[in-house]
């Protein structure tokens, strides 16, 4: 068994496709790890809502191009289509960041993904969830890649987010500015 983390985001009504998601995840692999769930300002994107973004990590048996088969299918199931620009609003993205150790080109898939250390809304809620785990390249820790990573213009804050009942998400008590390092 692999733990095979997934990055998510929503910026068309978040709230409800992001729960979904999280139930057709928990219905197909059981045990879900969540990470809080953070608003952030789009990148790259041209008068764009924010998003909610997340990393799920779970433990499956399934090849890397089962696991994207699948992700993409739950993508298309909510409206998402083959030639949708690269940056427009979505209901929910799913992209695969790691799958176990595996590094290189696998079924058409680059891992680990790179958008780990690219990406704040990426590596914040990783670096939460799974603190001590190591990217599959480069053997450090998500703590600390989180810690020298340097935020630029990429602001993102965590929110109250409730799933099946109970908060899987809490906003920070008490607002943080955002610095770029």
């Amino acid at each position: 068994m692999n733990l095979v983390t997934l990055s998510l985001g929503s910026n068309i009504d978040p709230e409800k496709h992001i729960r979904l998601c999280l139930d057709a995840l928990a219905e197909t692999f059981g045990e879900l790890q969540i990470s809080r769930i953070f608003e952030s300002e789009p990148v790259g994107f041209k008068d764009s809502r924010n998003f909610y973004n997340l990393v799920v990590a779970f433990h499956s048996n399934w090849s890397v191009a089962r696991l994207q088969a699948w992700a993409k299918a739950l993508e298309m199931a909510h409206g998402r289509t083959p030639d949708m620009v690269k940056c427009s609003p979505r209901a929910l993205d799913i992209d695969l960041l790691t799958v176990g150790d595996a590094c290189g080109v696998i079924d058409d898939v680059a891992l680990p993904r790179a958008e780990i250390t690219q990406n704040a809304f990426v590596l914040q809620p990783l670096a939460e969830l799974l603190p001590d785990e190591r990217h599959p390249r480069c053997h450090t820790p998500y703590a600390t890649l989180w810690q020298r990573f340097t935020l630029g213009r990429q602001r993102l804050w965590a929110i109250d987010f409730q799933w099946q009942g109970r908060f899987v998400s809490q906003a920070d008590p008490l607002p943080r500015k955002v610095h770029a390092r």
